[in-house]
């Protein structure tokens, strides 16, 4: 990290554009080239990518089980398509050019409809090329509503990212770089977090929606200035919120806080060198109204209850540097198999449950990402866990999880790091 910028604090603070909300049946986003200040005020602008003017996009707010319809223009001059990471959508939605839709070219607009089935914090971003696209900026958050919203003075999200950039704003196009493919993936030497809201009160309590957009990067992050718990996961409500940590983040992970402000709120990123400044929300007066009372859990996911698995598969990762040997030609491989073949991982029958354990044969972590489905993580005595749709896999080590396949289609599986799908780690699963 560059360290003329490790303690950045109230320059590395930014708005969100103003959220909009989906009273309407029908939204739009469209993909252009934008400007924005990264850095901090007084070094250059960047030129990037982004939505509606602005990087990142607008914040999505969505009602549970409420169709919305979301028009895709492509002002871009090189095709594009949009995924909505962790929304349990139809198949031909899922926004996977090659696997379920064709891609949105230049000036045509492409129209999603899906109905949310799950409350929380979700994010969407470019499916097409992109360890480049998202790294240039096209990413944004999405929110589906609580029908009965937890006792918070304050709803912000707070979304990170990581950019190779130049003091004069110019952002390194060194996307593919071989060597950064064949490591950790494409890492930038600046990283921040936007915030949706500016300012809080002493007392307030706050639901934090923090989502790591970056493409490679895992984020280990320290929060001042507050006291709270844990309580929900990629989207999905914890049974019982849980004490905050050290709280880390692959990239595509989220994770829901409910914490009181108890004085000037600090993100930042835990580094070898020390503690490197995302973001800081600043304080302004003291909250006489709030009550100070036991941080309730989120209403429960309705996902299926899993049985006795019927399939136990294996999926290897192999490759990359200081890695072993495997006969994909890529890269990157899982099961000696790189990129994406014309038969699936695995085949199952519409809500069939799944033992897969994922095994890191390599030197570096992976943080694997299921879509259509949240999955159990399973600990190592073999009881469920976590409902996550990403899960990090350090190197060396395994990790089993118990899926309930119960959305039918062709469902991608890959690395979350994207420098790392680009290289071979992508696969699919078909669910009849």
């Amino acid at each position: 990290m560059n360290r003329r910028h490790f303690l950045a604090s109230v320059s590395a603070a930014a708005i969100l554009p103003m959220p909009t909300f989906a009273a309407q049946n029908t939204l739009r986003l469209k993909a252009e080239t934008v400007t924005q200040q990264i850095l901090p005020d007084g070094d250059g602008a960047t030129s990037m990518l982004g939505f509606n003017g602005s990087m990142p996009g607008p914040e999505l707010r969505l009602r549970r089980g409420e169709r919305v319809n979301i028009d895709v223009e492509n002002g871009l001059d090189e095709g594009t398509a949009v995924h909505w990471h962790g929304i349990r959508l139809e198949n031909q939605m899922d926004g996977v050019p090659m696997l379920t839709q064709d891609l949105i070219n230049p000036a045509d607009t492409k129209t999603y409809s899906f109905i949310p089935p799950d409350e929380g914090t979700y994010w969407y971003h470019s499916h097409y090329i992109s360890h480049e696209q998202v790294a240039r900026g096209m990413m944004g958050p999405l929110i589906v509503e609580d029908e009965t919203p937890p006792d918070v003075d304050q709803d912000i999200t707070v979304l990170m990212s990581d950019w190779q950039i130049q003091e004069n704003g110019r952002l390194s196009d060194e996307f593919g770089d071989m060597h950064s493919l064949a490591h950790g993936g494409y890492m930038g030497n600046f990283a921040r977090a936007f915030l949706s809201q500016d300012e809080v009160k002493i007392g307030d309590r706050v639901r934090f929606r923090l989502i790591n957009a970056a493409t490679n990067r895992i984020f280990t992050v320290a929060i001042s200035g507050i006291k709270g718990s844990v309580v929900a996961l990629d989207g999905m409500a914890l049974s019982k919120p849980r004490p905050i940590t050290e709280l880390v983040l692959a990239p595509a992970q989220r994770v829901d806080l409910i914490v009181d402000i108890t004085g000037p709120v600090g993100f930042d990123m835990q580094t070898r060198q020390g503690p490197y400044r995302l973001a800081d929300l600043a304080v302004s007066g003291t909250n006489t109204d709030r009550q100070a009372g036991a941080i309730m859990a989120l209403s429960p996911p309705n996902l299926p209850a899993p049985d006795e698995p019927t399939q136990h598969l294996t999926l290897t990762m192999m490759g990359g540097a200081m890695g072993g040997r495997h006969s994909g030609d890529n890269i990157w491989a899982f099961n000696n198999v790189s990129d994406l073949q014309s038969e699936p991982f695995g085949s199952f029958q519409n809500g069939e449950t799944v033992r897969i354990t994922f095994a890191n044969d390599t030197s570096f972590p992976h943080g694997i990402h299921l879509h259509g489905h949240h999955f159990y993580e399973v600990d190592e005595e073999g009881v469920l866990g976590d409902l996550r749709d990403t899960t990090l896999v350090n190197a060396g080590e395994s990790r089993d999880i118990i899926c309930v396949f119960d959305n039918s289609g062709r469902w991608l599986l890959h690395c979350h790091m994207l420098s790392h799908a680009v290289g071979g780690m992508r696969t699919w699963v078909n669910v009849a």
